[in-house]
């Protein structure tokens, strides 16, 4: 069985069946997922989706909690912070 992986800002990170993108990174040691507008870590809080402290951009689906979404084969997961980033160099 070949291991699944999601790219997190680039990096490849293994997932198990049944993950979310938040479990996926905990287990992978990620706690923080980028920089929220108030500057304080974006990470996961309630893990129901409620908060939305765990929000990221996911290519082809856009913003979207890392809590509640499952993990799907060489899914591009980018932090808010850097897709912020990346967004403001194409202006």
């Amino acid at each position: 069985m070949s291991v699944q992986t999601i790219l997190w800002n680039g990096t490849p990170i293994a997932f198990l069946p049944g993950d979310t993108i938040a479990s996926a990174l905990s287990r992978a040691g990620i706690t923080e997922f980028g920089l929220r507008q108030t500057a304080l870590p974006a990470a996961i809080f309630c893990g129901i989706g409620q908060c939305q402290n765990c929000l990221v951009s996911i290519e082809g689906i856009g913003v979207a909690e890392a809590c509640l979404t499952l993990c799907d084969a060489a899914q591009s997961v980018r932090s808010l912070s850097d897709h912020r980033l990346t967004e403001s160099a194409h202006d």
